[in-house]
């Protein structure tokens, strides 16, 4: 990462957010925002890629950290959904500008669709790359066992196996019980915009069947779902990331229309 770039806002709880703005010229395409992973930071494959592509097309481009992550202040320990919502939020209110397309990463697509239903008037569309909305319930419903839920009641946390690094996911209770708070796949979700959701079938975090249950519960009308057969959860292949450029140039250039060819994957099961 380029630190020079790199500037702070204080959220309203005080810690200071780290974000790279990159100010395009054309301002008939509405700006991307990034919303990143869990434990994950702006300076990854996919934020960087996005840059690239937006400033070749003189598009505007956001990406940031949420607190406890990256460079931002703040302990991510003490983080939860509506934590990493509010910073999103901040982000969108006080550092973004214009029209937006949010590209959501992981629980950052969760954060999104959060996002979207905030901000109605300024989110004009949304890109999910394997989004995990509801994750925190998955994880304390099918993934805990009987011995970690009791070592949670009585220490206040957890740490799981992490596949993507040496450190374990430090699961906190106050995650599980916040993130109940903004569950979303279990009733109509006022999200009208069109949504593109890219998902890798050997994913082994998030279910492919994930993508389909977020369309089945947008009311959106434009939800194009594009499954990967071979990509896992991170969608970080130089495949992968042509598949969310073509997305988020179509996407950018029609904002509220039905994407022309777009290439989805029909799946009965």
């Amino acid at each position: 990462m380029n630190y020079m770039s790199v500037q702070r806002i204080k959220n309203a709880r005080g810690f200071d957010l780290a974000y790279v703005l990159s100010e395009g010229k054309e301002s008939s395409l509405p700006m991307v925002v990034f919303m990143g992973g869990f434990r994950s930071d702006m300076a990854g494959t996919k934020a960087l890629y996005l840059e690239r592509i937006c400033r070749e097309r003189g598009q505007s481009f956001l990406r940031f950290d949420y607190t406890g992550h990256g460079i931002s202040g703040g302990k991510f320990e003490e983080g939860t959904i509506g934590d990493w919502t509010d910073d999103a939020l901040c982000m969108l209110d006080h550092v973004a500008k214009g029209p937006l397309i949010l590209v959501g990463s992981s629980m950052g697509g969760w954060i999104s669709l959060l996002c979207a239903q905030a901000r109605p008037d300024r989110v004009k569309g949304l890109v999910g790359l394997a989004a995990a909305p509801d994750f925190t319930k998955d994880i304390y419903e099918n993934r805990f066992t009987d011995s970690m839920r009791e070592t949670m009641d009585r220490q206040g946390y957890v740490e799981i196996p992490n596949d993507y690094s040496d450190e374990p996911y430090y699961i906190s209770k106050a995650l599980i019980e916040d993130g109940k708070e903004h569950c979303l796949l279990h009733k109509a979700i006022p999200i009208t915009v069109p949504v593109r959701l890219i998902q890798g079938m050997a994913d082994h975090d998030v279910p492919w069947r994930t993508a389909l249950q977020i369309r089945d519960f947008l009311e959106s009308r434009d939800v194009g779902i594009y499954m990967i057969e071979d990509a896992g959860h991170s969608l970080s292949r130089d495949e992968d990331l042509d598949v969310l450029g073509s997305l988020l140039s179509s996407l950018s250039a029609e904002q509220k229309s039905v994407l022309s060819g777009f290439h989805s994957v029909s799946i009965k099961l």
